[in-house]
């Protein structure tokens, strides 16, 4: 059984995240599929609740298995789920170019394969710069996506201002920060 690992802030999930899960099971031929919302992420701040993030990624990946981990480092989430060795770790071709910089990208890449998202224009040579200097670069495959132009901060700032993202968001997603007055100033 393959399994496929996705983990981040969601803060909040976007059509951008559910495109690429979407695309991973089908490309990489994936059984199953654990969205991990991270609690306290090490590499950004994050103001909404752990709990509101969870409830959101439970909406935008319904089919999908949804958990909350409290490490803040890929590494030490994987150290501490051994269920999970081996399992594909899907990143976006932004995160991959920056692994380098990750806690023990090396060791993170013995636990588990990586499944790195690219879209159509990404430059080639950067992935490959990273590719050169990873211990285990036979465990990396790239798989293909349609660009999706959303990033989560930009829809931060959209719901701020009282915008609409029903479009950039799933709709049970869109609801619930409607519900729970999420983004707003």
């Amino acid at each position: 059984m393959t399994v496929g690992l996705y983990g981040g802030a969601f803060d909040p999930p976007h059509v951008g995240h559910v495109e690429l899960a979407r695309r991973a099971k089908r490309e990489l031929d994936l059984d199953r599929l654990v969205v991990v919302v991270t609690a306290r992420p090490g590499h950004k701040q994050v103001e909404t609740p752990a709990e509101a993030r969870l409830e959101l990624a439970r909406a935008a990946f319904p089919d999908d298995d949804v958990v909350l981990d409290s490490h803040p480092r890929t590494v030490d989430m994987l150290r501490a789920h051994p269920e999970w060795n081996d399992a594909v770790f899907l990143v976006g071709a932004d995160q991959f170019c920056d692994f380098l910089s990750w806690k023990e990208p090396d060791e993170v890449l013995r636990r588990v394969r990586l499944g790195v998202a690219t879209r159509p224009g990404f430059p080639r040579d950067r992935l490959e710069r990273v590719l050169a200097r990873l211990e285990n670069a036979e465990r990396v495959r790239f798989f293909d996506i349609e660009p999706t132009p959303v990033a989560s901060r930009e829809l931060r700032a959209k719901l701020e201002e009282g915008a609409d993202v029903a479009a950039d968001v799933p709709p049970a997603v869109a609801e619930i920060i409607r519900r729970d007055g999420l983004y707003r100033r």
